[in-house]
């Protein structure tokens, strides 16, 4: 089954409007079978190819599915996500599910095994990481934030600030001309602290909810409820693009909600 396409066109101030550049974002994928499975994944990333993105980027939560269903291993799910491709190459960051198993002290050892998997089939993970990137005879930084919500104990609603790997201040200290930036950030729960000289974030993790009923989202994973929790957000002219995801958590349920690749044009009118 084929997902649904998202378009956004934002006009961000931090971003020249004489700058084009087409993003493809897949995130939550949580691959497991029956549900997003190999051959699923094979037809998604077939769909977002055909976007002809300049970039593609992946936002996490690779795996961990719903609790009825078999994971997939980390190479089943990469060999998929390494036939994504986009002139600018294609981008990760984790989510709080790639940490699944994994403790703090595990990560001060290494990478987690998500990590591995992605990195194994060339395709860059960014923890706390920003690089710049030509574009168009000019350039950008793109940034990574490393997981707000990694040590999380399961089942915990306590998204309290020490449960995770996030260095914003560390992250965009790396950044080193006036060029714009995109941020990649698992949980949308920092961008208030996201300062404006970050001209888009984006994000996923809350599924836009999974069961929306009666334009209501009762449960979505972050400490400021349903503020953040689907479509192109902006406060005080800073932007925020939430994605819905691509899989399930929990149960193989959506209500209300729907499966997306999203495709943002920044810099020109939407075709």
């Amino acid at each position: 089954m084929s997902a649904h396409i998202t378009h956004y066109a934002p006009t961000p101030p931090g971003w020249p409007a004489d700058l084009p550049l087409r993003v493809a974002v897949l995130t939550d994928i949580h691959a497991s079978e029956p549900w997003t499975n190999a051959k699923r994944l094979a037809l998604l990333c077939r769909q977002a190819n055909a976007l002809a993105p300049d970039i593609t980027l992946l936002l996490g939560d690779y795996a961990s599915g719903p609790h009825i269903g078999r994971d997939l291993l980390p190479h089943e799910w990469a060999s998929e996500l390494a036939k994504l491709s986009a002139p600018l190459g294609v981008h990760a960051i984790l989510g709080n599910h790639d940490y699944d198993g994994h403790t703090r002290a595990d990560v001060a050892r290494g990478p987690t095994r998500a990590e591995r998997a992605l990195t194994g089939v060339g395709i860059p993970v960014y923890v706390n990481r920003a690089v710049r990137i030509d574009h168009a005879g000019r350039g950008f930084w793109l940034a990574g934030l490393g997981d707000q919500f990694a040590f999380m104990p399961g089942r915990s609603s306590d998204y309290g600030p020490s449960q995770g790997l996030d260095d914003l201040a560390g992250t965009l200290a790396q950044v080193t001309t006036d060029e714009p930036i995109v941020l990649m950030a698992h949980e949308p729960d920092i961008f208030p602290d996201v300062p404006p000289r970050v001209a888009l974030t984006l994000s996923g993790h809350t599924h836009g909810g999974q069961i929306k009923v009666f334009g209501r989202t009762p449960v979505v994973p972050s400490r400021h409820g349903s503020r953040y929790v689907y479509g192109h957000i902006i406060e005080n002219d800073r932007h925020l693009i939430v994605s819905s995801g691509l899989g399930y958590s929990g149960w193989p349920i959506r209500l209300g909600t729907r499966s997306e690749i999203v495709v943002i044009e920044l810099g020109k009118e939407p075709s």
